[in-house]
């Protein structure tokens, strides 16, 4: 970015919106130096709605069940990010797989973050997916997104040991106290100009990264 220009970010979210809040949070505080320049959502129901509302935020609802066909959803929503003009798209809880050309025009310039280490358990339920199958670690993995579902390439992700008295509730809250921190994080490095997506390799600080940076829960 140049000087004194501050990163434009749009939020995509379908639900809660903690980790929106997360982010509200680090740029009230001033750790975060962006300019969050809207929230969307596909949900009119979404709580992350009145956390933007709450902090004066643009929000923009492109409800899924108001259109006669997903083509049509589809542009709306690629023209609702459009008029924000983000620099970067970070999605927070959208629950909806993006199309193909909304993603092409975003990459390098879209996040997301998901709840397991990748590319290990993509997709959904990871807490009881890993559980079920007695892993050691599990943790939240920030990616930027490329069409195929969880498969970009990986940024940053936090750990955490798996214990014998873990719950599905328990690791979720252990995760996302993770999530919110990590997530800010690389958004900053983003801000900063100290990563970027460059011909389909992650490069921090002017160096190529072969696999995510790893922050370990304390």
């Amino acid at each position: 970015m140049s000087p004194g220009v501050k990163l434009r970010v749009a939020v995509l979210l379908s639900g809660s919106g903690t980790n929106l809040q997360a982010i509200i949070n680090q740029v009230e505080s001033g750790k975060l130096d962006i300019d969050i320049v809207g929230v969307v959502s596909d949900n009119p129901d979404a709580l992350g709605l009145e956390r933007a509302h709450k902090a004066c935020l643009e929000t923009v609802v492109v409800d899924f069940t108001s259109f006669t066909s997903r083509d049509k959803f589809d542009t709306e929503l690629e023209l609702a990010l459009s008029r924000l003009e983000p620099d970067l798209v970070v999605l927070a809880g959208y629950m909806r797989i993006l199309a193909t050309p909304v993603v092409n025009k975003y990459r390098g310039r879209m996040l997301n973050i998901h709840p397991s280490l990748l590319p290990g358990y993509t997709g959904l339920d990871t807490y009881s997916r890993v559980l079920d199958a007695g892993e050691k670690w599990h943790g939240t993995t920030v990616h930027y997104v490329i069409p195929e579902l969880d498969a970009g390439p990986t940024i940053l992700q936090y750990r955490i040991r798996i214990g014998p008295d873990d719950t599905e509730a328990k690791l979720r809250e252990r995760v996302q106290t993770g999530e919110y921190s990590i997530y800010s994080k690389v958004i900053g490095w983003i801000a900063e100009g100290r990563l970027e997506l460059r011909d389909g390799s992650v490069v921090m600080d002017g160096k190529e990264i072969d696999a995510a940076i790893i922050e370990d829960e304390a």
